[in-house]
Protein backbone atom coordinates (compact mmCIF):
# COMPACT_ATOMS: atom_id res chain seq x y z
CA UNK A 1 0.00 0.00 0.00
CA UNK A 2 1.27 3.29 -0.86
CA UNK A 3 1.97 5.21 2.27
CA UNK A 4 3.51 8.38 2.63
CA UNK A 5 4.98 8.81 6.15
CA UNK A 6 2.50 11.56 7.47
CA UNK A 7 0.12 9.30 6.11
CA UNK A 8 1.95 6.10 8.16
CA UNK A 9 0.06 4.03 11.02
CA UNK A 10 2.68 2.06 13.13
CA UNK A 11 0.94 1.95 16.24
CA UNK A 12 -0.06 -2.04 16.92
CA UNK A 13 -3.15 -0.62 19.37
CA UNK A 14 -4.36 1.80 16.66
CA UNK A 15 -3.67 -1.02 13.48
CA UNK A 16 -5.83 -4.05 16.11
CA UNK A 17 -8.28 -1.89 16.94
CA UNK A 18 -8.84 -1.10 12.91
CA UNK A 19 -9.01 -4.65 12.36
CA UNK A 20 -11.33 -4.96 15.46
CA UNK A 21 -13.60 -2.61 13.90
CA UNK A 22 -14.25 -4.07 10.37
CA UNK A 23 -16.84 -5.85 10.08
CA UNK A 24 -16.00 -7.20 6.44
CA UNK A 25 -12.47 -8.02 5.42
CA UNK A 26 -11.58 -8.74 2.12
CA UNK A 27 -9.26 -11.91 1.59
CA UNK A 28 -6.75 -11.69 -1.66
CA UNK A 29 -4.47 -14.23 -2.29
CA UNK A 30 -2.88 -14.99 -5.90
CA UNK A 31 -1.91 -18.94 -7.32
CA UNK A 32 -1.49 -20.72 -10.34
CA UNK A 33 -4.80 -20.30 -10.60
CA UNK A 34 -5.04 -16.40 -10.56
CA UNK A 35 -5.82 -13.54 -8.13
CA UNK A 36 -8.47 -14.56 -5.94
CA UNK A 37 -10.79 -12.68 -3.35
CA UNK A 38 -13.34 -13.40 -0.94
CA UNK A 39 -15.24 -10.94 1.17
CA UNK A 40 -15.49 -12.58 4.93
CA UNK A 41 -15.65 -11.71 8.81
CA UNK A 42 -12.35 -12.30 10.96
CA UNK A 43 -11.44 -12.97 14.37
CA UNK A 44 -8.51 -11.52 16.03
CA UNK A 45 -6.17 -12.61 18.65
CA UNK A 46 -4.14 -9.97 19.64
CA UNK A 47 -2.15 -11.60 21.98
CA UNK A 48 -1.05 -14.67 19.67
CA UNK A 49 2.17 -13.97 17.87
CA UNK A 50 4.15 -10.87 17.84
CA UNK A 51 1.24 -8.86 15.96
CA UNK A 52 -1.42 -11.02 16.53
CA UNK A 53 -3.35 -13.81 14.40
CA UNK A 54 -6.36 -13.83 12.37
CA UNK A 55 -8.64 -16.75 12.30
CA UNK A 56 -11.71 -17.26 9.75
CA UNK A 57 -13.24 -19.84 7.43
CA UNK A 58 -14.37 -20.27 4.29
CA UNK A 59 -16.82 -22.70 2.10
CA UNK A 60 -15.77 -25.89 1.02
CA UNK A 61 -17.10 -24.78 -2.46
CA UNK A 62 -14.72 -21.68 -2.69
CA UNK A 63 -11.24 -22.70 -4.14
CA UNK A 64 -9.52 -20.40 -2.64
CA UNK A 65 -9.20 -22.34 0.73
CA UNK A 66 -6.89 -24.50 -2.19
CA UNK A 67 -4.83 -21.44 -2.62
CA UNK A 68 -4.37 -20.78 1.27
CA UNK A 69 -3.38 -24.38 1.94
CA UNK A 70 -0.60 -24.56 -0.72
CA UNK A 71 1.06 -22.03 1.65
CA UNK A 72 0.07 -18.94 -1.39
CA UNK A 73 0.82 -15.50 0.93
CA UNK A 74 -2.67 -13.94 1.87
CA UNK A 75 -3.19 -9.81 2.03
CA UNK A 76 -6.39 -9.04 4.28
CA UNK A 77 -7.58 -5.27 3.72
CA UNK A 78 -9.66 -3.74 6.61
CA UNK A 79 -11.14 -0.95 5.03
CA UNK A 80 -12.54 1.99 7.75
CA UNK A 81 -14.04 5.01 7.40
CA UNK A 82 -13.90 7.27 4.07
CA UNK A 83 -14.84 10.36 2.64
CA UNK A 84 -14.78 12.72 -0.15
CA UNK A 85 -13.10 16.05 -0.21
CA UNK A 86 -13.95 19.06 -1.38
CA UNK A 87 -11.50 21.52 -2.56
CA UNK A 88 -14.06 23.92 -1.27
CA UNK A 89 -13.75 22.76 2.29
CA UNK A 90 -9.67 24.16 2.28
CA UNK A 91 -8.93 27.45 3.30
CA UNK A 92 -6.26 27.76 0.61
CA UNK A 93 -9.56 27.66 -2.36
CA UNK A 94 -9.64 31.43 -1.16
CA UNK A 95 -6.23 32.00 -0.78
CA UNK A 96 -5.24 30.81 -4.15
CA UNK A 97 -7.68 28.66 -5.67
CA UNK A 98 -4.58 26.08 -6.02
CA UNK A 99 -7.01 22.81 -4.46
CA UNK A 100 -7.81 19.69 -6.08
CA UNK A 101 -9.90 16.94 -4.65
CA UNK A 102 -8.98 14.51 -2.88
CA UNK A 103 -10.23 11.33 -0.11
CA UNK A 104 -9.40 10.41 3.27
CA UNK A 105 -9.69 6.82 4.69
CA UNK A 106 -8.25 4.67 7.39
CA UNK A 107 -6.97 1.02 6.07
CA UNK A 108 -5.06 -1.71 7.71
CA UNK A 109 -3.69 -4.36 5.57
CA UNK A 110 -2.02 -7.91 6.91
CA UNK A 111 0.17 -10.17 5.13
CA UNK A 112 0.47 -13.91 6.26
CA UNK A 113 0.19 -17.11 5.36
CA UNK A 114 -2.72 -19.62 6.19
CA UNK A 115 -2.57 -22.80 8.68
CA UNK A 116 -6.06 -25.00 6.80
CA UNK A 117 -8.35 -27.02 9.14
CA UNK A 118 -11.56 -28.98 8.94
CA UNK A 119 -11.40 -29.90 12.63
CA UNK A 120 -14.86 -30.08 13.73
CA UNK A 121 -14.05 -28.43 17.50
CA UNK A 122 -11.43 -25.30 15.69
CA UNK A 123 -14.28 -24.85 13.48
CA UNK A 124 -16.67 -24.59 16.28
CA UNK A 125 -14.53 -22.19 18.33
CA UNK A 126 -14.28 -19.63 14.82
CA UNK A 127 -17.94 -19.81 14.35
CA UNK A 128 -18.67 -19.61 17.85
CA UNK A 129 -16.85 -16.24 18.10
CA UNK A 130 -17.60 -15.00 15.26
CA UNK A 131 -21.35 -15.34 16.35
CA UNK A 132 -20.65 -14.45 19.59
CA UNK A 133 -18.87 -10.95 18.66
CA UNK A 134 -21.61 -9.93 15.73
CA UNK A 135 -24.53 -10.57 18.11
CA UNK A 136 -23.59 -9.13 21.20
CA UNK A 137 -25.21 -5.67 20.49
CA UNK A 138 -28.69 -7.33 20.27
CA UNK A 139 -31.42 -7.47 23.24
CA UNK A 140 -31.89 -11.01 22.64
CA UNK A 141 -28.19 -12.33 20.70
CA UNK A 142 -28.58 -15.61 18.86
CA UNK A 143 -26.33 -18.28 19.79
CA UNK A 144 -24.62 -21.27 17.60
CA UNK A 145 -26.31 -23.02 20.79
CA UNK A 146 -29.88 -22.35 19.88
CA UNK A 147 -30.08 -24.33 16.80
CA UNK A 148 -29.93 -28.44 16.61
CA UNK A 149 -26.73 -29.85 16.98
CA UNK A 150 -26.82 -32.68 14.28
CA UNK A 151 -27.79 -29.34 12.11
CA UNK A 152 -24.72 -27.01 13.38
CA UNK A 153 -23.14 -30.81 12.89
CA UNK A 154 -24.09 -30.61 9.09
CA UNK A 155 -22.90 -27.02 7.98
CA UNK A 156 -19.64 -27.14 10.01
CA UNK A 157 -18.67 -30.17 7.09
CA UNK A 158 -19.74 -27.47 4.50
CA UNK A 159 -16.47 -25.44 5.77
CA UNK A 160 -13.19 -24.54 6.21
CA UNK A 161 -11.47 -22.87 8.70
CA UNK A 162 -7.66 -21.20 8.64
CA UNK A 163 -5.43 -19.11 11.56
CA UNK A 164 -3.23 -16.72 9.71
CA UNK A 165 -0.22 -15.20 11.90
CA UNK A 166 0.54 -11.81 10.99
CA UNK A 167 4.14 -11.42 9.34
CA UNK A 168 3.45 -7.90 8.50
CA UNK A 169 1.07 -4.93 8.99
CA UNK A 170 0.54 -1.44 7.22
CA UNK A 171 -1.39 0.74 8.02
CA UNK A 172 -3.01 4.32 6.56
CA UNK A 173 -4.80 7.02 8.14
CA UNK A 174 -4.97 9.69 5.65
CA UNK A 175 -6.73 12.78 7.29
CA UNK A 176 -4.90 15.82 5.23
CA UNK A 177 -1.59 15.88 7.53
CA UNK A 178 0.29 17.52 4.71
CA UNK A 179 -2.62 20.16 4.86
CA UNK A 180 -1.92 23.20 7.01
CA UNK A 181 -3.88 23.66 10.20
CA UNK A 182 -6.26 26.20 8.25
CA UNK A 183 -7.43 23.16 5.59
CA UNK A 184 -7.41 20.56 8.04
CA UNK A 185 -10.15 22.70 10.43
CA UNK A 186 -11.85 23.50 7.45
CA UNK A 187 -12.36 19.94 5.90
CA UNK A 188 -13.45 18.65 9.60
CA UNK A 189 -15.64 21.32 9.39
CA UNK A 190 -17.37 21.11 6.00
CA UNK A 191 -17.53 17.25 6.78
CA UNK A 192 -19.33 17.43 10.42
CA UNK A 193 -22.07 19.11 8.31
CA UNK A 194 -22.74 15.76 6.53
CA UNK A 195 -25.42 13.41 7.12
CA UNK A 196 -22.98 10.47 6.08
CA UNK A 197 -21.69 8.29 9.07
CA UNK A 198 -18.54 7.88 7.22
CA UNK A 199 -17.91 11.77 6.72
CA UNK A 200 -18.63 12.48 10.06
CA UNK A 201 -16.19 9.75 11.39
CA UNK A 202 -13.52 11.26 9.72
CA UNK A 203 -14.43 14.68 10.60
CA UNK A 204 -14.50 13.44 14.49
CA UNK A 205 -10.95 12.06 13.73
CA UNK A 206 -9.19 15.17 11.88
CA UNK A 207 -10.97 17.12 15.11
Amino acid sequence: MYTPSYFKDENLVSLHGQIESTRLTTLVTFDETGLQASHIPLLLEPTQGPQGTLYGHLAKANPQWKALETGAQALLIFQGADAYISPSFYAAKAEHGKVVPTWNYLAVHAYGRADVFTDPERLLRIVTGLTDKHEASRAEPWAVTDAPADYIEKMLNGIVGFSIPIERLEGKRKLNQNRSAEDIAGVSKGLALSQDPSDLKIAQLMS
